[in-house]
C-alpha cells in the first residue's frame, strides 16, 4: 500500500460521521480494517506482535505486523519472537490484541483512544463465550465504542458471493483457514451451526511442512528459508494432486512429465573467476618484463662490482705501500710503527694482502683455473712458514717442539681447506658442464625439453613428498587413519637389525647379573649397531637438490610455471589430500518436486503430519450427514453449491480433488458442484463491509448500555442474522 501521512489519515477519518461502522476482519493470519460500504480495506497487516530490545539503548519497543528488516537490524530479536493473539483460531491473548487494535486504529486515522464508530468484527464459528466477552470488554472499556456486532468470516464471504451468483441459498461453505478448517452448511441463506465441522489443519501447517522438508533437503541453505519466503513458494508452486499415490509414483519413476512439473528456485550466486591459461601476448609481455628486470639487476650488479673492485684496489695499493714503508723502518722502530697502523706484525699485513688479492681476482671474474693456479702459487709460497715440520724432534728444544706442533696443526687445517675448495671447484665445474649440456639439449628441441623437465619435476616432487610422509609418524594406533604407514614398516633392513640387537641385548642382560663388557665379544655389539648402510638420507638430499635445480630451470625457461608450495607438517602427515569441489550454480538451486503436492496433501490427509483428524472430503460428508441424513432433496441442494473460501482454496486442483472425494461418499448420480470465491482472501471483509453498510445493521448490534445491563449472558445468546 502507498504511504499515507498521519495528518492525511486523520483528515480521512474525520470525514466519516460517527454513524459509519468500522469493519474488522480479525483473521489468525492477517488483520484487515476499513470503513463500511467500501470495497477495499484501508489497512492490512500480519496479525502478530514482536517486542525486541534496542541493541544500543536497551529500550524495548513494540513492532506490530510485518517487520522491516532494515529497521529490525538495530534490535535484538533473539529473545522475543513474533507472537500471535490466537490459539488455533480463538483469541485468548488480549494483551497482544490490544497492541494490534491500537496499531490498527492509529493507521486508520483515529485521533485519541476513544472510537465513536460502531464496530463489526469477525470471529470463528462457534466462538467460545469467554473469548467473545473479553473482546467486547476490550472494545467497550478501552476504546469506548458505542456498539459492537460479531459475525463469522466464512458466512460473510458466502453471502457476498451469493449476491453475485457464485453460490445458492442452500449450500456448504468450506473455509480452509490459517490454523483450522471449517465446513458450514447454509439453509435459506443462514448458517446452520449444528451441522458444522472443524479440523485443526490449515495453511500454517502446509507452510511449516514445506519449511521442514526444504530444511532437511537443503540444510546448508536453512538461513534462506524464512517464513515469508516459504509462504511465497507455497502460494506460487504448490498444487493439489488429483491422485496423490499416482502422482508420487510418477515422480518416483522420474518420467518426463515429472520433470515438467518440477520447479527450480535459483538462489543468489556469483560464479567464481575462471583462471584461463595466459595467451601468447601475455607470455611475451611477462617475458619482456622479466628481461627488463634482469637487465636492471645486471646493471646494479655491475655497478656494485665496479665499486667493489675500486675499493679492493685502493685497499691493495694501501697495503703494498705499507709494506714498502715497513721495509724502510729500522728494527727497533717496527713495533711503534705497527701500533700506529693497527696491525700487530708483518705477517698479518701479508696475510691481509693475500686475502685482498684473492678477493680482487674473484671480483674481476678470473676463471676457476686461474684462481686455482694462483692459490697453488700462494700455497707453495707459504710453505716456508712451516720450517720445523721436517726437523726431527730430538734436534729441537722444548719451545721449538711446541712451535712444531702449532705449525703441524696450521698446515693440516690449511690442507683441509684446500681440499674442500678443490671439491667445491670440481662440483662447480660439474654443474657448469651439466648446465651447458642441458642448454644444448634445450636449444635442439625446446618443446620436448620443456615437456621432459615438467615430467621430471612432477616425478621428483611426488618422490620427495612421499619420503616426507613416510618420515612422519603415521602409525595412528587408534585407527583413525588406516591408510598410514607405521614406524616398523618405514624402517629399512639395517635399522631393523639395530633394533633387533638392542632389544636382544636388553632382554638378555636383564635376566641376571649385569656383567656386560666383561668379554671382548660384547663390544662387537656396538660395532654392529654402528654400521649404517642406510643411504636414504643421502638419497633424499640428492633428490631435493635435483628438484631445486629442475625448479630453477623451469622458472628460467617457462614463464607460466608456478612451483608447488612447501607443504605444512599437518599436510605432510595426511596421507591423502582432500579434494575440495568448487561450488557451482546447481549448488544454489532449490528444486521443488514432490514437495509441490506433498505439503498441501495434508488438507485431505492430516495424518501425514501426525494429526489424527478428518480431511476436507470427509468433513464435507460428515456435515451433510449431520444436517440432511434423511432429506435427499436438501442433500442435493447442499452438494449442488459447495463453496470454497479462505487462503488455502487458492491451491490449483483443489476444487477437482474435493469434487472427486465427495462423489465417492454420495450415491451415484448425486449433483455435485464446487465453486471458489471471487477473492477467497478479501471476500470475507467485503461481505462484512456490504453488510455493515445496510441501514438495518444497527438492529443487529448491541450497545454499550446493553453490555453493562445484560452482561455476558446476553452475549451467550447473541446471534447475527445474515439476511437483512
Amino acid at each position: 500500500m502507498p504511504f499515507i501521512s498521519k495528518i492525511q489519515r486523520q483528515t480521512d477519518y474525520n470525514r466519516f460521521p460517527s454513524s459509519t461502522p468500522i469493519v474488522i476482519d480479525n483473521g489468525a493470519s492477517y488483520f484487515r480494517i476499513g470503513w463500511a460500504g467500501e470495497t477495499e480495506p484501508r489497512v492490512i497487516f500480519r496479525n502478530i506482535v514482536q517486542r525486541p530490545r534496542h541493541k544500543s539503548t536497551g529500550e524495548t519497543v513494540t513492532v506490530v505486523g510485518d517487520h522491516d528488516t532494515a529497521l529490525l537490524k538495530h534490535f535484538d530479536c533473539t529473545r522475543s519472537g513474533p507472537r500471535s493473539a490466537f490459539d488455533s483460531n480463538v483469541v485468548f491473548q488480549f494483551e497482544i490484541m490490544e497492541y494490534i487494535l491500537d496499531f490498527a486504529f492509529d493507521r486508520l486515522g483515529a485521533n485519541g483512544s476513544r472510537i465513536d464508530h460502531p464496530i463489526l468484527i469477525t470471529e470463528c464459528v462457534c466462538n467460545p463465550v469467554q473469548s467473545r466477552s473479553k473482546m467486547a470488554e476490550l472494545l467497550f472499556e478501552t476504546y469506548g465504542v458505542p456498539s459492537v456486532a460479531f459475525g463469522v468470516d466464512a458466512a460473510f464471504s458466502y453471502k457476498y458471493n451469493q449476491q453475485r451468483g457464485i453460490c445458492q441459498k442452500d449450500g456448504l461453505a468450506i473455509c480452509p483457514g490459517f490454523t483450522t478448517t471449517h465446513v458450514i452448511p447454509f439453509v435459506d441463506g443462514e448458517p446452520v451451526y449444528r451441522g458444522c465441522c472443524r479440523t485443526n489443519i490449515g495453511g500454517y501447517h502446509v507452510t511449516d511442512n514445506l519449511k521442514q522438508l526444504l530444511s532437511l533437503k537443503y540444510s546448508h541453505h536453512m538461513a534462506r528459508f524464512t517464513w515469508e519466503k516459504i509462504e511465497d513458494l507455497k502460494m506460487e508452486h504448490c498444487y493439489i494432486a488429483p491422485d496423490y499415490a499416482l502422482e508420487a509414483r510418477l515422480f518416483l519413476k522420474g518420467s518426463k512429465e515429472a520433470e515438467d512439473k518440477t520447479r527450480c528456485w535459483q538462489l543468489p550466486w556469483v560464479p567464481p573467476p575462471i583462471e584461463e591459461p595466459p595467451s601468447e601476448e601475455e607470455i611475451a609481455r611477462k617475458a619482456a618484463i622479466k628481461e627488463r628486470q634482469g637487465q636492471r639487476l645486471r646493471e646494479m650488479a655491475e655497478a656494485k662490482r665496479s665499486s667493489r673492485i675500486n675499493e679492493l684496489e685502493n685497499q691493495l695499493h694501501g697495503l703494498e705501500f705499507l709494506l714498502q714503508q715497513l721495509a724502510q723502518v729500522e728494527e727497533e722502530e717496527i713495533s711503534s710503527f705497527l701500533s700506529k697502523t693497527g696491525y700487530v706484525s708483518k705477517q698479518e699485513i701479508e696475510s691481509t694482502l693475500t686475502k685482498v688479492s684473492q678477493s680482487l681476482r674473484k671480483a674481476k671474474g678470473e676463471s676457476k683455473v686461474e684462481q686455482a693456479e694462483n692459490e697453488e702459487k700462494a700455497d707453495s709460497s707459504t710453505s716456508d712458514k712451516y720450517p720445523l715440520i721436517n726437523v726431527p724432534d730430538n734436534m729441537l728444544t722444548p719451545e721449538q717442539l711446541k712451535e712444531k706442533k702449532r705449525q703441524i696443526f696450521l698446515k693440516t687445517t690449511t690442507e683441509g681447506r684446500q681440499r674442500a675448495k678443490q671439491k667445491r671447484f670440481e662440483e662447480e665445474l660439474e654443474r657448469e658442464k651439466k648446465t651447458r649440456e642441458d642448454e644444448e639439449r634445450r636449444l635442439e628441441n625446446p618443446e620436448l625439453y620443456l615437456e621432459q623437465m615438467r615430467t621430471k619435476y612432477k616425478e621428483l616432487y611426488e618422490k620427495v613428498e612421499q619420503r616426507k610422509r613416510l618420515k612422519t609418524n603415521g602409525g595412528h594406533a587408534n585407527g583413525n587413519n588406516s591408510g598410514a604407514v607405521g614406524r616398523g614398516e618405514r624402517l629399512n633392513a639395517a635399522q631393523r637389525e639395530r633394533m633387533r640387537l638392542l632389544t636382544t641385548a636388553a632382554f638378555d642382560r636383564g635376566k641376571g647379573e649385569d656383567n656386560f663388557g666383561a668379554k671382548d665379544e660384547d663390544w662387537q655389539l656396538y660395532k654392529l649397531m654402528s654400521k649404517d648402510n642406510d643411504d636414504d638420507d643421502d638419497g633424499a638430499d640428492e633428490d631435493e637438490a635435483e628438484l631445486a635445480w629442475v625448479c630453477s630451470r623451469l622458472q628460467a625457461i617457462d614463464p607460466t610455471f608456478v612451483a608447488k608450495p612447501e607443504p605444512t607438517p599437518s599436510q605432510v602427515a595426511t596421507t591423502e589430500v582432500p579434494r575440495v569441489r568448487l561450488l557451482t550454480k546447481e549448488d544454489f538451486q532449490v528444486v521443488l518436486g514432490v514437495e509441490r503436492f506433498r505439503c498441501p496433501e495434508i488438507l485431505f490427509h492430516p495424518n501425514l503430519v501426525g494429526i489424527d483428524q478428518a480431511g476436507l472430503d470427509e468433513m464435507t460428508g460428515a456435515s451433510i450427514r449431520r444436517l440432511a441424513s434423511k432429506n435427499e432433496a436438501l442433500e442435493d441442494r447442499l452438494t449442488s453449491s459447495i463453496f470454497m473460501t479462505g487462503g488455502c482454496s487458492l491451491f490449483p486442483g483443489l476444487n477437482e480433488r474435493l469434487e472427486a472425494g465427495v462423489r465417492m461418499l454420495l450415491p451415484c448420480g448425486s449433483p455435485i458442484k464446487v465453486a471458489r470465491a471471487l477473492d477467497p482472501v478479501l471476500d470475507a471483509w467485503r461481505g462484512a463491509s456490504a453488510y455493515a453498510a445496510n441501514l438495518q445493521f444497527q438492529q443487529q448490534t448491541f450497545s454499550r448500555v446493553d453490555y453493562y445491563e445484560k452482561g455476558e449472558d446476553w452475549l451467550r445468546r447473541y446471534q447475527l442474522h445474515y439476511t437483512l
